[in-house]
């Protein structure tokens, strides 16, 4: 196919990703929020409740991160810390993972992080909001609201390779031979 073609093919399905995307929206846009516990989580400052990241704002970012041994996680926490200050200006940002406060702050440390980070071992949030599974962990995004009535999640998403919350595979997808079993790894 010529470029200019396949171009104008690719525009095509672009606009109905887009479209998919705002039907999505509007899915969860309806979603009923969902209760969740102010869970007692570690950090290096100590014991703190999860409702202590919200900040000044009714929203939080709660990033479920499988740890240090995950390549994939450290990319995602890559590529959200280099806009965290944006999440920030919005909503109360953390990281929790099993890793302890130590092994976060290294990583964190290793890799330029300015996340906030906590740890949940030893809660039931991961399993309770369905990234503990199956006996592992499992990374994503969960969306919590502040209310007179408590804490409630009002949306979440898993990630996975190729998904819209790293822009590393999008630019990859681009190169003729895509990501041609390209797996992150912890140096380069």
């Amino acid at each position: 196919m010529d470029y200019r073609s396949a171009q104008q093919q690719s525009e095509a399905l672009r606009e109905q990703i887009n479209a998919l995307r705002t039907e999505l929206a509007s899915v969860r846009a309806a979603i009923d929020p969902e209760p969740v516990n102010d869970y007692e989580l570690t950090t290096v400052r100590g014991r703190v409740k999860l409702s202590s990241f919200f900040g000044d704002h009714d929203s939080l970012f709660v990033i479920h991160n499988m740890g240090e041994s995950c390549n994939y996680c450290t990319l995602w926490a890559d590529t959200i810390n280099g806009f965290v200050e944006h999440l920030q200006n919005r909503a109360g940002v953390v990281l929790t993972s099993p890793d302890d406060p130590e092994t976060q702050a290294s990583l964190a440390a290793s890799r330029g992080w300015r996340l906030p980070l906590a740890c949940h071992a030893g809660t039931t949030l991961a399993e309770d909001l369905g990234y503990h599974r199956n006996g592992g962990w499992w990374p994503g995004v969960s969306v919590l609201k502040q209310t007179a009535d408590g804490l409630v999640r009002v949306a979440d998403t898993p990630f996975g390779s190729g998904d819209d919350f790293c822009g590393l595979w999008h630019l990859l997808a681009l190169l003729p031979e895509g990501a041609n079993g390209w797996q992150p790894q912890p140096q380069y």
